[in-house]
């Protein structure tokens, strides 16, 4: 979806860490990377990754900012860092009020971007783990250079809902910490029907459901929507990124082979269905991914 023009960033909601020294240095050894990525791609704790194909890790500073020239809409539809600014200025807008209905406080989450590595409340992470919130430091982490992996490895489209999806997802991690059911994924890490695999179907449907009342949600500030109405095009990006990172079409693309076994995050279609679910139905009650039979 597209920003309204004159619509207001807040860029202080967002640290850019970019190019200010990294938390963390990988090294990874041939087939690490993919092996990161299939493990956490839009995952919730990189901490769990170390070790993983051969990974090192070296300290060093960090420093942090706010995102540079992210002031207007017009900006979000210019360039991918301000996109993001946008819609976690649009998610931190939407939520209080959405979870007010059930009597439910939103604590801001944290956004960081960074470029190579940073230093998380969950260890040292680098971009070979993805998009990824991190329950210790109620913080989601984004490095740019994934959306374009994102279209050249997986296939997505580039359309900026694909990449207004990621965001909100990773803000659906922060509403399961906030509700408590975040912690499911690691009582139950893998297989078709795991608490991770239904954790991060309901971050979809959480995504979805933003994704229903967006165009409505207003910059409290001008009282201007953030983004503009959505289009079949739109919609048709989102649900093509929710079908890039399923664990079916990352294994057959990495290995050959599909091994519902070792799933993480469910499969396209499961993506797919739960991310139109909450889209659809605009109900959080209907994101309940643990409470059917085969999410």
């Amino acid at each position: 979806m597209s920003f309204n023009d004159n619509v207001q960033l807040d860029p202080s909601q967002v640290q850019d860490r970019r190019g200010m020294g990294r938390g963390g240095k990988v090294g990874i050894g041939l087939g690490g990377g993919i092996i990161l990525l299939i493990a956490s791609l839009l995952g919730i704790n990189p901490s769990l990754l170390e070790g993983l194909g051969g990974t090192t890790q070296e300290s060093g500073s960090q420093s942090q900012g706010t995102a540079p020239a992210c002031e207007t809409g017009a900006d979000a539809d210019a360039r991918l860092d301000c996109r993001i600014t946008g819609t976690v200025n649009s998610l931190n807008a939407f939520w209080p009020a959405y979870l007010a209905q059930y009597n439910r406080q939103y604590p801001q989450p944290g956004t960081v971007i960074f470029e190579g590595g940073t230093n998380t409340g969950c260890g040292a992470a680098t971009s070979e783990v993805g998009p990824f919130y991190c329950p210790a430091d109620s913080t989601a982490y984004f490095d740019p250079g994934f959306f374009q992996e994102l279209v050249d490895r997986f296939g997505s489209s580039g359309g900026p809902l694909a990449q207004e999806y990621v965001v909100a997802h990773e803000f659906g991690h922060h509403i399961q910490n906030v509700l408590g059911n975040l912690d499911r994924a690691q009582q139950d890490p893998q297989g078709p029907e795991s608490g991770a695999v239904r954790v991060e179907l309901q971050a979809d449907c959480y995504a979805g459901l933003w994704v229903r009342y967006a165009t409505t949600q207003e910059d409290p500030n001008t009282g201007v929507p953030f983004l503009e109405p959505l289009t079949e095009r739109d919609l048709q990006d989102a649900l093509s990124a929710a079908s890039a990172v399923g664990d079916d079409r990352i294994q057959q693309a990495a290995t050959g082979r599909v091994s519902p076994e070792a799933w993480t995050h469910g499969s396209s279609a499961q993506r797919q269905k739960w991310f139109y679910q909450g889209y659809s139905t605009g109900d959080i009650n209907q994101c309940d991914t643990f409470a059917v039979a085969t999410p």
